[in-house]
């Protein structure tokens, strides 16, 4: 790890990961919804206020992201437009609220060979790939709430043939389990992978990842791995939190997330991220 000391060391940058980390489901008697927690809303803005900049990182596709940031409210900040790593790191953009995205980074990948070797073990695998500012292109409707946007059902040869920034495969029978021992198996040469919280692959270009997709924003604002502050909680987050100055796992992460961190914060629920964010702008 290249974890810096903690005296005289302020990150420069904060990279957030969404759900787990900078969101929580909230349930009252008529509904299910995201939110930022106030702790970590006003976290979030006593970076800004310090000079530093925040960075979101997700395995969201761009347009879920955008609303996400609007929860954030940075008007009257100069870091008004903001920078977003999406896609696991395969897109990384800017964006005002009320404006279009501003696409700086694209990665795309040729995924045929990869999704066809997945589909002959798992063939009755859905498979979908973003359809920037509408939804997805989809082989089969998702499960309910598990993809943003609207759905376009079609032919698994044409989702593919074309280059892509990302290839989401799902499989409902199946665990985060068979889905590790599946990408371990096809060794999917020439495509990166990370395993989500259940039977979900996101398929990416070779060496893309939401460290990958950071090393841009700090290239474009002139910093270093070592001026950035990460936390996160998910598979998506080991490479982040290795690469990161200091790396924090959100206290619910599983094993892996929490050994590749510097530190472990409380949970989601107990507002972790505010918590370590505190450490530094309190």
């Amino acid at each position: 790890m290249n974890a810096p000391g903690e005296s005289g060391w302020t990150p420069r940058m904060v990279a957030l990961d969404i759900d787990g980390t900078l969101l929580k489901w909230v349930e009252d008697e008529s509904t299910t919804y995201e939110q930022v927690p106030p702790a970590v809303h006003a976290a979030v803005h006593r970076v800004l206020d310090a000079g530093a900049h925040v960075v979101l990182a997700s395995g969201r596709s761009p347009h879920g992201m955008t609303r996400i940031a609007d929860l954030l409210d940075l008007r009257g900040h100069e870091q008004e437009r903001l920078w977003v790593v999406a896609s696991n790191g395969a897109v990384v953009f800017r964006y005002l609220p009320g404006e279009e995205i501003d696409v700086v980074v694209e990665e795309t990948f040729d995924a045929a060979p990869a999704v066809r070797a997945i589909l002959e073990q798992h063939p009755t695998a859905r498979l979908a790939i973003e359809d920037r500012g509408r939804g997805y292109r989809v082989s089969t409707p998702f499960p309910d709430g598990e993809l943003t946007g609207d759905m376009l059902v079609t032919e698994v040869e044409d989702l593919v043939r074309e280059p892509v920034s990302r290839v989401i495969v799902r499989d409902p029978d199946s665990t985060a389990d068979d889905f590790v021992a599946l990408a371990a198996s096809l060794g999917l040469h020439g495509t990166d992978y990370v395993v989500g919280w259940t039977a979900w692959l996101d398929l990416t270009p070779v060496g893309v990842s939401k460290a990958s997709g950071l090393q841009h924003v700090c290239d474009e604002l002139g910093l270093t791995s070592a001026d950035v502050l990460a936390i996160g909680d998910g598979r998506n987050d080991i490479e982040m939190l290795g690469w990161a100055g200091r790396g924090v796992a959100m206290g619910q992460a599983i094993e892996p997330v929490r050994e590749a961190a510097d530190a472990v914060t409380e949970t989601v629920y107990d507002d972790g991220a505010a918590v370590e964010i505190d450490r530094w702008f309190g």
